[in-house]
């Protein structure tokens, strides 16, 4: 299980570890740091695919997505903090159970030949046994462009080179000697994000769509039918109707097939015909979706949902707090939430459970845990440059 998130020198988040449960509830005002800390995960997800450098890229760069205050936390007497000491950089990290890992983008080596001045360059990333670095537990890391794994307490030169955008993780996974660098990496990419659903006119879930067998439903609930007869199919149609009938009492959904193109409809009590995609409000729509994701028969090691109460009607929110805390029993759920309402259901679901109750605060332009003291805040260390 994911432990720890550690970030620092991103936008807001100047220097911070959070701890994460089986369910990790995030909140905060507006500007607290809330989508930050979700971008911070995207960021690390994007580093198992090769895409973290184009992700800060697309930002505007490494300079754009710094940290723009003083280099150590300001007090009350001195807002000016200090100036900066250190390399100028973006850390983001994770510790597990099992296996923790970090990686260090910094300013790119002045070339007046390159265009790519904005690429930042990855200049540490390691690979480490336990969910907290120790010189002792490193397992893999990158020296320069050398890729060296450790083997008997020696350093080994797996002869193997990377530019300097290019991660472990998304390079290194056919080395045997480093079987580690695989796990992260195939753990990493197994999470699942949606924050993206579609609920307007144009919305592809509204439209019939080509029918495939499909257990986990795209981020965008293009295939939001499929997913839904999926379901039924491999046997999940009770929990199906009971999450339905709890949101809409008295409706019953049907998936129809046209000529190979799947439609969703939606059977109201009172209603001489059932109602098309295309006609369902926005929050309907998107409470179906919801009710595809996390009802799916394939869970993800880490499921992640941001903003999940958008569009719906306070009267929706406890069904799908029932469905988020079930999910957080088949995997580990972050949720980033601006609704108190949905915080206090998802605590009186998930009783006696495994929940962290994060909320972010901004003090001097710094995101931090409200309530974290230093002895409060998890262990953890940065690989040195």
């Amino acid at each position: 299980m994911l432990q720890t998130v550690a970030v620092e020198g991103y936008r807001s988040l100047r220097s911070l570890v959070v701890p994460l449960a089986q369910l990790t509830v995030v909140t905060g005002a507006n500007g607290s740091g809330k989508s930050n800390l979700y971008r911070v995960l995207r960021l690390l997800a994007a580093t198992a695919d090769g895409g973290a450098v184009r992700a800060l890229a697309a930002e505007g760069g490494i300079a754009s997505v710094l940290w723009a205050g003083p280099e150590r936390a300001a007090d009350d007497e001195d807002l000016s903090g200090s100036v900066r000491t250190r390399p100028v950089a973006v850390r983001i990290g994770l510790g597990g159970d099992d296996l923790g890992y970090a990686v260090d983008f910094g300013l790119p080596v002045p070339d007046s030949t390159s265009m790519f001045q904005r690429d930042p360059e990855i200049k540490e990333e390691v690979v480490w046994a336990g969910p907290v670095l120790r010189p002792a537990a490193l397992l893999s890391r990158r020296a320069g462009s050398a890729v060296m794994t450790r083997e008997d307490g020696r350093w080994l030169d797996t002869g193997r080179r990377l530019a300097r955008q290019d991660s472990l993780l998304a390079e290194v996974s056919d080395i045997e000697s480093a079987p580690e660098v695989l796990r992260v990496r195939n753990r990493v990419r197994g999470w699942r994000f949606y924050d993206s659903f579609r609920t307007d006119a144009g919305a592809p879930a509204r439209r019939a769509q080509p029918g495939t067998f499909t257990p986990v439903v795209a981020d965008d609930g293009a295939d939001l039918a499929s997913a839904l007869q999926t379901l039924r199919e491999l046997g999940h149609a009770e929990e199906l109707d009971a999450a339905v009938a709890g949101a809409f009492p008295g409706s019953r959904l049907e998936v129809v097939d046209q000529d190979g193109l799947f439609r969703v409809r939606l059977r109201q009590s009172g209603l001489l015909r059932p109602l098309d995609a295309a006609e369902l409000s926005d929050g309907t729509l998107r409470f179906l979706l919801w009710t595809a994701a996390l009802l799916t028969p394939r869970p993800p090691e880490l499921f992640v949902l941001n903003e999940p109460e958008t569009s719906l009607h306070p009267d929706l929110l406890p069904p799908l707090a029932e469905m988020v805390a079930s999910a957080a029993v088949r995997a580990q759920v972050v949720v980033v939430t601006h609704s108190a309402a949905l915080r206090g259901l998802l605590a009186a679901a998930t009783e006696g459970a495994d929940v962290a109750d994060l909320h972010l605060v901004k003090e001097n332009g710094e995101t931090r845990v409200d309530g974290q003291g230093m002895l409060d805040r998890p262990l953890w260390r940065w690989p040195s440059r």
